[in-house]
């Protein structure tokens, strides 16, 4: 399978449903990859990229740091699949000289690839199949961009870490 890398482009609003978008971006190109994702996957993106700590480990936090601990490598990922509108991604990790790839979600496979500096690939039927956003141009326009960015400033600014806690 032909996989091309891409970077993360933006985390966005949709205009119209308010759910988040991540964006991918080609990194040698200008194609792009809209994945509506939970505000929760968005969230644990957005706070890597802005290198937000928490006094506890949030769930992908805790994921890296048992791997690390276990030492297997996160590799790279791989958005490889649009199948009924669903995006499908695997995780490649390698412990003990032996790679092994695993079925994940793309936001939870991102959120993971942040934190352990892997490299996020798209396979090239994906790109080929994804359904161009019509209004791509506005979400990501400055003011759209600005408004959104407020908008995701607000939300970490207001997330409390205990709201996370498992409660029994």
């Amino acid at each position: 399978m032909k996989a091309v890398k891409m970077i993360i482009h933006a985390i966005t609003l949709d205009p119209d449903s308010n759910s988040p978008i991540l964006i991918l971006k080609e990194e040698q190109g200008d194609r792009t990859l809209p994945i509506w994702i939970g505000l929760l996957e968005a969230t644990a993106i957005a706070t890597e990229m802005e290198k937000l700590q928490f006094a506890r480990p949030m769930t992908h936090d805790l994921a890296i740091n048992l791997l690390n601990a276990a030492g297997v490598k996160l590799q790279k990922i791989v958005v490889t699949e649009l199948k009924d509108n669903t995006y499908y991604a695997e995780i490649s990790i390698e412990a003990d000289g032996r790679t092994v790839t695993v079925d994940s979600r793309p936001s939870d496979a991102v959120a993971l690839a942040l934190r352990a500096g892997a490299d996020i690939f798209v396979s090239e039927e994906v790109l080929k199949s994804a359904m161009p956003v019509a209004n791509e141009p506005t979400i990501m326009s400055g003011e759209r961009k600005e408004k959104d960015q407020d908008k995701w400033n607000k939300i970490l600014e207001e997330l409390d870490p205990n709201a996370f806690k498992y409660k029994m």
